[in-house]
């Protein structure tokens, strides 16, 4: 599943704002009971790995010049909660993005 967020802060900021913003990602997750992990393989790829209600979830984010785009790796027994997760991600991952 992919999901792209357009922005117009250059990938400077974005990277920015979400390094110091990712640890927030947890809290979007329904249930309040999520673990998440972030890497950065690279400098506009940010690497997610998602545990919440025994199911493993991972992704990546991808920096580009005008927009981010969420890839999520949903398994096939959760593609039926995709069109939730997709609204989730797009309004969540703007709030990654605005300023705090």
């Amino acid at each position: 599943m992919r999901v792209p967020i357009g922005h117009q802060l250059g990938k400077d900021e974005v990277r920015r704002r979400l390094r110091s913003r990712s640890h927030e990602i947890a809290n979007f997750v329904p249930g309040g009971m999520a673990d998440v992990t972030t890497t950065w393989p690279t400098e506009d790829i940010m690497a997610l790995s998602v545990v919440a209600m025994g199911q493993g979830i991972d992704g990546k984010v991808i920096i580009e010049d005008t927009q981010v785009i969420f890839e999520i790796n949903l398994p096939p027994a959760l593609s039926f909660v995709e069109p939730m997760v997709s609204a989730a991600i797009r309004s969540k991952g703007q709030k990654l993005l605005e300023s705090k």
